[in-house]
């Protein structure tokens, strides 16, 4: 493990969600987003711009909308465990993070698991922490509505309590001691049955931007991705999440903030504007904005014109159904006020339906969008003022966005001094510079 660089590196790793708009999978020349083969193109992509991770989304039940499946997804996501166990063996130095759910998951069981990949990867896993709400995905587990929506991080709290303590708990030569817990949202006795890696556990990642999210990330996250990617935003996030670390016998150092971004890029300034404008006709198109606002009038809007006004019917009662699984509480909670907010700016600008879901749907326009120069420059600024520890990136369009990074943006980066120019370690924690367990 070496020490952290006086001069703060860039750290990248690679999200790639599987559903949502956010990649463009219906392109006619898109590769096959379940084919293993896309995943070792994407992984050894990776390990050649020398990025810290190869993140994978997971969704624990198919999307569906008004009711029925939502056919705008990729059809199809492997277990992330076992997509990443089949990438470990053909690949070398990239981290690889599994997101895995502690609503519905056991906690000796999903720490076996996480463990052996620790393990057979010699110190490269790592786990992105999520929690699930809704009853909906529940329903594929037996347990329907059962667990709260401001009980989940409570949840989520006393499972990663139970994994560290699992992990930690190997005697060499010795049995290990068993670990109990009896609560009424935990409750097991279990001995572990993995050794450690050499990097001792999985690196935990956990998306943080609620307050609830901000205090699990800052008792147990190593790394955490947010949404904050404006320089102001980023940050007062920043402050925010490195302040609370104290309360947990943490340093600031102990924790990597990477925020989700989206990159385009451009010979020209005018290129990657245009690209970018492109990139966000994609991503909402007419049944996407169409199927968007289902969601929050409750109802089917299949006969409006994505290009003209917005329905000029009043929403269904109630707050949003939840099925998509896409949508915050925050977002699905005050709809009406909501959709009296969008009439008022679709009128004040002119906007048609399809216009206006680009501008307010989740994910927005690309966080970052200019030449490779001027990209990096503007990140280059966000590390050395430790805005950020560098950036997850969200994938458009398979293998462009990536090799456009890697082969256009890394050697920008490298002349600045601010990204590595080889891989200095073997696991994910030395990839990170965190310190040592």
């Amino acid at each position: 493990m070496t020490d952290s660089p006086t001069e703060p590196r860039l750290h990248l790793g690679l999200f790639f969600t599987g559903v949502g708009a956010q990649l463009v999978w219906s392109e006619p020349d898109a590769p096959s987003h379940t084919a293993i083969e896309t995943f070792v193109d994407v992984a050894h992509a990776l390990e050649r711009g020398l990025f810290d991770a190869f993140f994978l989304g997971e969704g624990l039940r198919v999307r569906e909308n008004q009711g029925r499946i939502y056919d705008l997804d990729v059809a199809g996501r492997p277990d992330a465990i076992t997509q990443l166990s089949a990438l470990a063996a053909v690949t070398e130095r990239i981290g690889l993070v599994a997101t895995q759910n502690t609503t519905y998951n056991y906690p000796a069981d999903l720490a076996r698991r996480l463990a052996s990949l620790d393990l057979l990867t010699e110190g490269r896993a790592g786990w992105n922490i999520v929690t699930t709400d809704n009853a909906w995905t529940g329903a594929n587990f037996r347990h329907g509505g059962w667990l709260a929506h401001e009980r989940r991080y409570e949840r989520a709290g006393q499972f990663v309590d139970t994994a560290k303590e699992l992990w930690a708990s190997w005697n060499p030569g010795a049995p290990a001691s068993p670990v109990e817990r009896d609560t009424d949202l935990v409750r097991l006795r279990a001995t572990t049955t993995v050794p450690p890696s050499p990097q001792g556990r999985p690196v935990l990642f956990q998306a943080g931007d609620s307050d609830g999210g901000r205090d699990l990330a800052a008792r147990h996250a190593d790394v955490v991705f947010s949404a904050n990617t404006e320089y102001d935003k980023a940050v007062a996030y920043a402050a925010d999440l490195r302040g609370r670390l104290a309360r947990y016998g943490r340093t600031p150092d102990s924790l990597r903030i990477l925020p989700g971004a989206t990159v385009v890029l451009g010979d020209t300034e005018a290129e990657a504007v245009e690209k970018a404008r492109w990139l966000r006709e994609q991503q909402v198109n007419g049944p996407r904005a169409i199927a968007f606002l289902e969601q929050y009038w409750g109802t089917d809007l299949s006969a409006y014109d994505p290009e003209g006004p917005l329905p000029d019917i009043e929403p269904a009662e109630g707050e949003l159904d939840p099925s998509r699984g896409t949508l915050s509480i925050e977002h699905r909670t005050g709809k009406a006020e909501r959709i009296r907010a969008w009439r008022a700016l679709a009128e004040e600008r002119g906007w048609s339906i399809r216009q206006l879901v680009a501008e307010v749907s989740p994910g927005g326009h690309p966080s970052f969008v200019g030449t490779p120069s001027a990209v990096a420059d503007e990140w280059t600024r966000y590390v050395r003022t430790r805005a950020v520890d560098g950036f997850n990136l969200v994938p458009h369009l398979l293998p462009a966005s990536i090799t456009d990074v890697v082969d256009k943006l890394v050697p920008e980066l490298q002349t600045r001094g601010v990204y590595r120019t080889a891989y200095e370690g073997t696991t994910l924690r030395e990839h990170l510079e965190l310190p040592k367990l």
